[in-house]
């Protein structure tokens, strides 16, 4: 499969994504964003979406830290993450961004379906999903897996125009079910058309084969076997338009 390095930018600054797709198919297909967990667009990341776009997508893997900074993992991940988190508008901004580079590349390749529209985010991806979800983004479905649920800058009544799933873990101790509750509230509030799986015994990262930190961040797969399964099942459901709650 292809991986293009794209530079755009956002609010002054410039960014780094992975465009990714199979070039051996002809036609267009449908967008899926795929933003990464805390560590940015690493070698990882870029696997991941190569697995989960295959022939079906094109893929484009975010940056949000800027000039495609990976980094090295706790605690520099966390100071970086957690200065965005303390600022939605330029989290906003930024995956915005993102979406908005992949559309451009995507209609000067001639390769993307633009009216079919997916993002997928893991962990600090997942809050940066919902976040783009948030800001009214023209999104069929926006998916957040173990991902951080909550944001000062809450969704209002037609806000969010994607379908949302939401897939977790019942322990995971990163996002509890306290913030569970306060998103399920959120949504609601919002008139929102969302399904949250919560997977019992779980914790964080658990879509996520490398993770490692037992009691905090650990794989499970049969939980992500089955999250990946859901996540392909609900993005072409959204794009036929079938999601659930489809009258509000």
């Amino acid at each position: 499969m292809a991986v293009e390095r794209i530079t755009y930018r956002a609010n002054g600054k410039s960014f780094i994504g992975a465009l990714v797709h199979d070039e051996r198919v002809a036609g267009k297909r449908p967008l899926m964003l795929i933003a990464p967990n805390w560590l940015g667009v690493s070698d990882v990341a870029i696997k991941r979406a190569q697995m989960m776009t295959g022939s079906r997508y094109i893929g484009f893997v975010a940056d949000m830290y800027g000039d495609g900074k990976i980094s090295a993992g706790p605690p520099e991940a966390a100071e970086l993450a957690n200065a965005l988190r303390a600022d939605p508008k330029e989290r906003r901004l930024r995956i915005s961004a993102a979406m908005s580079a992949f559309v451009e590349e995507s209609k000067k390749r001639g390769i993307g379906d633009t009216t079919l529209k997916a993002a997928v985010g893991f962990c600090f991806g997942g809050g940066n999903v919902l976040e783009l979800a948030r800001t009214g983004a023209d999104l069929q479905a926006a998916v957040c897996v173990h991902g951080d649920l909550n944001t000062p800058l809450l969704a209002g009544p037609g806000d969010i125009k994607a379908a949302l799933l939401v897939l977790h873990g019942a322990a995971d101790p990163i996002a509890p079910k306290a913030q569970r509750d306060i998103f399920e509230s959120e949504m609601e509030a919002a008139k929102a058309r969302w399904q949250m799986v919560t997977f019992g015994h779980v914790v964080h990262s658990f879509c996520e084969a490398e993770a490692n930190v037992p009691g905090m961040a650990e794989y499970n797969e049969p939980a992500a076997r089955q999250a990946y399964r859901m996540i392909g099942e609900f993005i072409a459901d959204a794009f036929e338009r079938k999601a659930v709650n489809t009258e509000r």
